[in-house]
Order: structure tokens, then C-alpha cells, then sequence
């Protein structure tokens, strides 16, 4: 465990807009109970050439930007409250819940940014001594936290956010425009809404977030982070499970995608068309996750499962269309059931691939259809967490290539809140994708090496 040394705890204020109150969507509701998102940005000394001011200007210029960010994307500094009067949760950007963004700066002199930043293992303690905790345990909650630490020979900057305020989309349009304004680029990015009443869902949308809040987080304002013990649905692990980063190359995913396409021996259809980089490389994860289980926790007969979301934005069977820029929560989830049988074939890949993509088609013609996605990850009824892979983030996150703060593109980028079976993809920094995986100890071996071997 290093060694943290805190060095200051302040606040980032900006002026508040005047009686800025904005009522959660039904889509954003369920994350009132599962409420963190930390990711890490590593910097290292030198790396791409890059030199890195002094740390307390770094710092200053952090705090600076960040002000202006916050000026445009006025939420991120609120805070998520209970409005008793309506049975409402809401984002009060402007009342006396506010007060700003918790800004800490942290110093560390045996956490080595460039073994962090190389490792494919990940150092576990120190990444999580990188993000700041997030004040969710009951509402009014935190929405933002940012900790910044200097390391030896180099520099992290973790964030924390409330997921019920943002999505992994939103987490990288904020950072994308946090770090355009630190490199004095503001323009670069496009004007952002967070206005809920976009975002068009089945019935009367205000009651629909309503009964889902009573559904989910029913004791608010307290307990706002305690999931019904009736669901058994919890994402905090007690115990440091291993975690390990792959780097997929454009390469390989193109020789998946191409083992993909045609006919499985096994008699199920593959996919006719040559799959999206998400469908292979989800694919490869979730067969790897079974075959490190078989036999000793999953059977040929047993179900497994694949659970993944899809952002909502830009679908045509939403009407009228969600803006691309929105900013908040709207992601729908995913579900795709197999026989452990057909994944452990040898053909296996393929016909998670095609099962996948039937379930990415379904979603992309009917994308609200599944919602309420806790009802269906109702684990205590009928799937284990055992024998689920999660997959989140996209492909299509352009992690390294938005995060350039003035000093370079990050060398590292990592989500800390993690959980066993979970897969959290971005784009990488040559191209191809970053896979990160939080796997048990006792199958995190066969797993890393499962999943090495199909990429060939």
C-alpha cells in the first residue's frame, strides 16, 4: 500500500445558475442505488516526449479549467437530492446543497507512475488510493469528486462521479471538455444538454422515475446506496479480486472478425456480415469466462450469461431521437442466455458472436425495450452472478485521444470500481481496444490465458 500524503482539501465553486432543478429520468433513477464511477488517468514524466509543468501549476491549471468546465456543465457541481413534496430525485445545481466540487491534491513518493502505468496487472491498492471517494451514502449525495496526486515520475488525476448524473459517454464528454479548456481549447468541444425532458420513455415519464425509485433505493433520502437486500444485486466486492489490462490490436480483432463470420459446426448460425469490434471482443470474454470455470463452477448443462448496455443516443426507436451531446445517464441494458455447451465448442466464439449480435440487433431496432435493466438482472430469481460476464465502457470511447490536458495523452487510463466477471472496454491508444478484467483469484489464471490464446 503506498504512502498518501494529503495536501490540501478544497472546493471548486462556480457561480450557480438561479433555480436550476433537474428532476432524474427513469433511465437515470436506478443509479440512485448503485451510485460510483471511479476511473484514474496516469501521466507519465516524459512519455510521447512530453514534459509536464511543475506540479502546482499543473494543479492550478487543473483547477482553473475546471471551474470553467463546471460553468458549462453546471450538475457535475450540484448535488442529488430528495424532494420529499413529489417522491422525486433531482439534481439541485443551484440551492444550498451545492457548494462545489471536492478538489483534493494528494502526494505520494513510492507510488511509480511508470510501473502503474505499464504493469498489465494492476496494482490494486495504489489505483484505488488515486480516486477520491464519492459522499453517496444518502441524499443530498455528492455528484463530483477530483483528487490529484503527484507520483514519483509522473503525475494521476482521479475522478469520481454519481452515475445517476452520468454514463460512461458522459464521463468522457465531461473529461474531454475539462481538458480542452485546461489546454485553452474550449471551442473544441460542442455545446452540451442536460436537459432530462429529451430523453422520451414509455407512460408519464416523471411517475415512471418515481416508481422506480421507490422500486430501487425505496428508504431515500437514507440508504441511498443500499440496494434491496430482496434483489441480492450488490457491486461492492468485500475482498481485492485480481484485475488485468489487454491490449487488443486492430489486427487481431480483424482476425476475429473474420473466425466470426460464416456457419458454426454446432448448427447455430454466426453472424452474415462481419461483427463490430464490441460483438468479437465480448465474444472472446465471455467463452474465456466459461472455459475458466469448466468444470469446476460451471457445468456443460448450466446457463451462463452476458450482460452489457447500450447507449440510447442517436436510436431511431426513440422518438424524437436522443441528442448525441446529451449529457446524464441514458443507456439501456442487455441481456444474451447460452448453454454453457455451445460456448465451451469449439467453435464457441462464434456462436457467442452470433448470439450477441442477434441481441445488439434487437436493442439497436427497440432500444427502450429493456429499460428497467435491474428487473432483469434480478439475481436472487434466475441469474447468478457467477455465471454472468459484464461488459461496460465501448469500443468507441476515445479515452486517450480526448484526455490530452496539455501535457500529452495519458499513458494509462483505468476504471477502479470494479467487480468480479466485469469487462470495461475503450479505445486504446494505437488503435485496437483496451479490455480491462476483474476476474476471482481462483479463475483469473485460466481466464488471462483463455483469453490470450483466441486472440491468436
Amino acid at each position: 500500500m503506498p504512502t498518501v500524503n494529503i495536501v490540501e482539501v478544497g472546493h471548486v465553486v462556480v457561480p450557480p445558475p438561479e433555480d436550476l432543478v433537474v428532476r432524474l429520468s427513469a433511465l437515470d433513477a436506478p443509479w440512485v442505488a448503485i451510485p460510483l464511477i471511479q476511473r484514474v488517468l496516469l501521466f507519465v514524466d516524459g512519455a510521447g516526449g512530453q514534459q509536464h509543468p511543475p506540479f502546482e501549476s499543473l494543479v492550478g491549471s487543473l483547477r482553473a479549467s475546471l471551474a470553467a468546465t463546471l460553468a458549462r456543465l453546471p450538475p457535475l457541481a450540484g448535488r442529488v437530492v430528495f424532494l420529499p413534496s413529489t417522491g422525486d430525485a433531482a439534481i439541485d445545481c443551484s440551492g444550498p446543497e451545492g457548494g462545489g466540487v471536492r478538489f483534493v491534491v494528494v502526494e505520494s513518493d513510492d507510488a511509480d507512475a511508470r510501473r502503474l502505468a505499464g504493469d498489465a496487472d494492476h496494482d490494486v491498492d495504489t489505483l484505488e488510493a488515486l480516486v477520491p471517494e464519492l459522499k453517496v451514502e444518502a441524499l443530498p449525495a455528492e455528484v463530483l469528486a477530483v483528487q490529484v496526486t503527484r507520483l514519483k515520475g509522473g503525475v494521476a488525476l482521479g475522478v469520481a462521479l454519481h452515475h445517476a448524473v452520468v454514463d460512461g459517454r458522459s464521463v468522457w464528454m465531461f473529461l474531454q471538455a475539462w481538458a480542452a479548456a485546461c489546454r485553452g481549447d474550449a471551442t473544441a468541444v460542442a455545446d452540451m444538454t442536460f436537459d432530462r425532458a429529451v430523453v422520451a420513455l414509455p407512460g408519464v415519464g416523471e411517475e415512471l422515475a418515481r416508481s422506480t425509485l421507490r422500486k430501487y433505493p425505496p428508504n431515500l433520502p437514507l440508504d441511498a446506496n443500499m440496494f434491496p437486500s430482496t434483489h441480492g444485486f450488490h457491486f461492492h466486492t468485500p475482498i481485492k479480486l485480481p484485475r488485468r489490462t489487454f491490449t487488443v490490436t486492430a489486427k487481431q480483432i480483424h482476425h476475429l472478425k473474420q473466425c466470426m463470420s460464416g456457419q458454426t459446426t454446432s448448427g447455430k448460425a454466426a453472424t452474415t456480415s462481419m461483427s463490430s469490434s464490441f460483438v468479437a471482443i465480448a465474444a472472446v470474454a465471455w467463452v474465456s469466462f466459461v472455459r475458466s470455470k469448466h468444470p469446476s463452477a460451471i457445468s456443460t448443462n448450466h446457463n451462463v450469461y452476458l450482460f452489457f448496455f447500450i447507449d440510447c443516443r442517436g436510436r431511431p426507436g426513440i422518438d424524437p431521437p436522443v441528442s448525441e451531446n446529451y449529457f446524464g445517464t441514458c443507456i439501456t441494458g442487455c441481456l444474451v442466455r447460452a448453454m454453457a455447451q455451445d460456448l465451451l465448442a469449439v467453435d464457441g466464439v462464434a456462436a457467442a458472436s452470433a448470439m450477441i449480435q442477434r441481441e445488439v440487433q434487437r436493442a439497436a431496432a427497440d432500444p427502450l425495450a429493456l429499460w428497467d435493466w435491474l428487473d432483469i438482472v434480478d439475481i436472487v430469481s434466475w441469474v447468478p452472478l457467477d455465471k454472468m460476464v459484464s461488459i461496460n465502457g465501448s469500443t468507441r470511447f476515445k479515452a486517450y485521444e480526448v484526455a490530452d490536458f496539455g501535457w500529452g495523452a495519458p499513458s494509462r487510463t483505468e476504471l477502479v470500481t470494479m467487480s468480479d466477471g466485469r469487462v470495461v472496454l475503450v479505445a486504446a491508444k494505437n488503435g485496437g481496444v483496451q479490455a480491462s478484467v476483474c476476474m476471482h483469484l481462483d479463475h483469473a489464471s485460466e481466464f488471462n490465458s483463455h483469453f490470450l490464446n483466441s486472440l491468436g
